[in-house]
C-alpha cells in the first residue's frame, strides 16, 4: 500500500506564486538595477556613444531580434545563423581539444617522468595569447576557417591537459595500494580507479576550456572569417551608423548568453557522468 502526503504538507496553488517570486526576486532586482544603471549611463554619455537597453531594442528589433534566422545570402544573416556558424567551429576545435587533451593529460599523469619533462613546454605554450597563433596557422593552413578551428583547439587544450594530469596525480595512495594488492592489470586500474577518480578534474578542465574556446572564436572571427558572431561584430563596427552600436551590443549579449549556456551544459554533463559512476 502506498501512502500519500497529507494535503496540508503540499504547497497549494496560492503559495506557489509567492515561492516562485521569492526565488526570482534576486534576479529581478539585480538585473533590473543593472538595466537602469545602463540606461542612466547612456543618457549621461549620449545614446550615440553608448545606446541604452531601450535604444538597443528599438534599433535592432527588426530584423535582428524579431527574425534571428533571416538569410539574405552571403554573410547577410541573422544572429541566430551567425551564432550557429561560430558554434560549428567551436564544436570542431573544442571536441578535438577534449579528445587530445584528455589523452595527453592521462599520459602525463600516469607517467611521472614524462609529466615532469613536458611540464615546462606546457607552461610556456599555454601562456601564448590565442590570437598570436592565428598568423602562423593562416600561413600553414591557408584557410581562415581551419585556422580559427586550430586557434580554438590550441586555446582549449591546456586546461584539459593540466586538470586531467592533476586529477590522476591526486588519486589517494590507498587506492594505488589496493590495486597492487589485488594485482589489477593496467587496464583494470585505469578503468576502475583512475577514470572514476579523475572525472571531476576532467570536467573542471572541460568547463574552463569551453569558455576559453568561445572567447577565442569570437576574437578569431573578427580578424578573418566568413560569417560568425565575431565577424558580425566587426562588420557592424566597420559599417558605422547610428544602429551599429546597438547591433554590436546586441551581439555581445548573444555571446554572453551562449557562453553561459555552454558552461552550464558542460557542468550538467559532468554531474551526470559523476553520478553515473557512483
Amino acid at each position: 500500500m502506498t501512502s500519500t502526503a497529507p494535503a496540508s504538507s503540499r504547497p497549494s496553488r496560492g503559495t506557489r506564486t509567492p515561492l516562485l517570486l521569492k526565488a526570482l526576486l534576486p534576479y529581478l532586482i539585480c538585473i533590473g538595477a543593472f538595466l537602469v544603471a545602463w540606461q542612466i549611463l547612456s543618457l549621461v554619455l549620449g545614446t550615440g556613444r553608448l545606446p541604452g537597453p531601450i535604444n538597443v531594442i528599438a534599433d535592432t528589433w527588426d530584423p535582428y531580434i524579431s527574425q534571428p534566422f533571416f538569410d539574405d545570402g552571403g554573410t547577410s544573416k541573422g544572429l541566430g545563423w551567425q551564432i550557429l556558424i561560430s558554434l560549428q567551429r567551436v564544436a570542431a576545435g573544442y571536441g578535438l581539444a577534449a579528445v587530445v587533451g584528455i589523452t595527453i593529460g592521462g599520459i602525463l599523469g600516469l607517467n611521472r617522468f614524462i609529466g615532469k619533462g613536458f611540464d615546462p613546454v606546457i607552461q610556456v605554450l599555454r601562456t601564448v595569447p590565442p590570437l598570436a597563433w592565428f598568423p602562423i596557422t593562416l600561413m600553414v593552413f591557408q584557410d581562415a576557417t581551419v585556422s580559427a578551428i586550430f586557434v580554438i583547439f590550441i586555446t582549449a587544450i591546456w586546461p584539459i591537459i593540466i586538470n586531467t594530469a592533476v586529477g590522476i596525480r591526486e588519486i589517494p595512495q590507498d587506492y594505488t595500494n589496493v590495486a597492487r594488492v589485488l594485482r589489477l592489470s593496467k587496464r583494470a586500474y585505469i578503468r576502475n580507479i583512475v577514470v572514476p577518480a579523475t572525472v571531476p578534474y576532467v570536467f573542471t578542465g572541460l568547463r574552463i576550456a569551453v569558455g576559453l574556446a568561445w572567447l577565442a572564436i569570437v576574437a578569431a572571427e573578427m580578424l578573418k572569417a566568413d560569417g560568425g558572431i565575431g565577424y558580425f561584430i566587426w562588420d557592424a563596427y566597420n559599417a558605422g551608423g547610428d544602429a551599429s552600436s546597438s547591433q554590436i551590443i546586441l551581439a555581445i549579449l548573444y555571446v554572453g548568453v551562449v557562453g553561459l549556456i555552454l558552461d552550464r551544459l558542460v557542468a550538467w554533463v559532468g554531474r551526470l557522468v559523476s553520478e553515473g559512476g557512483n
